[in-house]
């Protein structure tokens, strides 16, 4: 073979491994709730900044119900939850905008709040391979992805009834072989790990709590933190943050100081949950309480450590949506679309700005150097990221959104009460 035909093969063989490179950069999964790692934030590039329900929109595909869940994607599926009626179904769509198949999960669903809220509030996950998906009637189910069920459980059948003012809207956090979920309201506060592949109960914990009321109730989606040297599992509600060993669901440490018993208040219920980076937990409260910046290393009760305290916001707390961490910056989605951007070392608000009037339901996602925030009304405000507040766009859908965007392969999805939409950059 001559040394030319050989430079040639290399040649061709590097341009196809850069060509592979490129597009798993480009064509990244958002396999969970809040993406990737859990954090809301992608590496995609070259997203649309302003959009309506016809500009920009690839393809519109009609739900058959309301709901909050955020849609997933894998490659070239999406799955969602959602209601038909009174049932509680799975759906895997193309994503060329096309059914691939329905399965019912379960059956009940309940509407809470008038349109606030119902059964097919959870988010599902995915590996790749397979779909977990969970509803607020306790139905945990695992379908592969031609849609055959693997295994179905019901966690109120196995641990009691869900006693809550609304309904049970905690999503399940998939990681390697489990599942880990939390079940805190009135009757129990549990943490649980699961086996993925069977839905057998590998670990359970008994997770102590002196809240009070309502404040016994929890919304929040459990995290896993991980670093170089450590990881847990991160469990929000009934007035405390605690982290849990993995293997065995120990706890590590906790802290309190969220609802404070000097000023208690007996409706403080979480919905928001924590996010993470290395060497930093931002953990919010609700309806304008504290939130709380905490190195992950504690032990015992760190409530009044405060060597384990890097930074403190006495108000100012996301009621519903979650935290966003990208770049030294962490930024709030208040309940009425304030926005409060942060030094995440320090803790100084660098802005306070209004977005849009109005309920703010979904999570802040950042991608292509913006943050989007989503209101309840259906618009999406488009801010550039960074410590100096620039508005870029609003962007109106005319339909109601509680779910957060999900974004993947050059497209924004948002999933509002009426449909599901890929929003793409029309002009690349």
């Amino acid at each position: 073979m001559s040394y030319n035909i050989r430079m040639i093969r290399r040649s061709s063989v590097l341009s196809l491994f850069l060509l592979l490179l490129a597009v798993t950069v480009v064509a990244e999964n958002w396999p969970n709730w809040r993406g990737p790692m859990r954090t809301g934030i992608s590496s995609e590039t070259k997203l649309p900044i302003k959009w309506s329900r016809t500009e920009n929109v690839l393809w519109r595909l009609p739900l058959p119900g309301p709901a909050a869940s955020t849609p997933i994607v894998s490659n070239d599926r999406i799955f969602l939850t959602s209601v038909e009626n009174d049932d509680l179904i799975v759906l895997c769509i193309s994503t060329d905008g096309k059914i691939l198949w329905k399965k019912k999960a379960g059956t009940g669903n309940a509407f809470v709040k008038g349109d606030e809220g119902n059964y097919a509030a959870p988010s599902p996950s995915t590996d790749g391979k397979y779909v977990w998906a969970f509803f607020g009637s306790g139905d945990l189910v695992c379908y592969d992805f031609k849609g055959n069920e693997i295994w179905k459980t019901n966690l109120q059948q196995r641990y009691g009834r869900f006693n809550l003012y609304f309904v049970m809207a905690t999503t399940p956090v998939l990681d390697k072989d489990r599942l880990y979920v939390q079940l805190i309201h009135s009757d129990a506060s549990l943490v649980l790990a699961f086996d993925k592949a069977t839905g057998r109960e590998i670990w359970k914990k008994n997770r102590t709590t002196d809240a009070r009321e309502e404040c016994k109730h929890s919304y929040a989606s459990p995290f896993i933190y991980r670093d170089a040297k450590q990881e847990f599992l991160l469990v929000h509600g009934g007035d405390y943050v605690t982290a849990h060993r993995l293997t065995d669901g120990e706890e590590l440490w906790r802290c309190g100081g969220l609802n404070p018993k000097a000023s208690y208040n007996p409706s403080l219920r979480f919905v928001a949950s924590p996010v993470a980076i290395a060497g930093l937990i931002v953990v919010p409260s609700a309806k304008n309480g504290p939130v709380l910046a905490l190195r992950p290393n504690g032990k015992g009760d760190i409530t009044n450590a405060m060597e384990q305290h890097i930074w403190k916001l006495d108000h100012g707390s996301p009621d519903v949506p979650s935290p966003l961490i990208h770049n030294d910056l962490v930024y709030l989605n208040k309940e009425n679309g304030d926005l409060i951007c942060l030094d995440a070392r320090t803790g100084k608000i660098l802005y306070h700005e209004h977005t849009i009037q109005g309920r703010h339901r979904a999570s802040p996602v950042y991608a292509d150097g913006k943050i989007f925030v989503t209101s309840r009304d259906g618009i999406i405000s488009v801010i550039k990221a960074g410590p100096q507040f620039q508005m870029l766009a609003k962007n109106d859908m005319d339909e109601p959104i509680s779910a957060s965007p999900a974004v993947s392969n050059g497209k924004i999805y948002l999933r509002t009460y009426e449909a599901l939409y890929a929003i793409h950059n029309a002009g690349h």
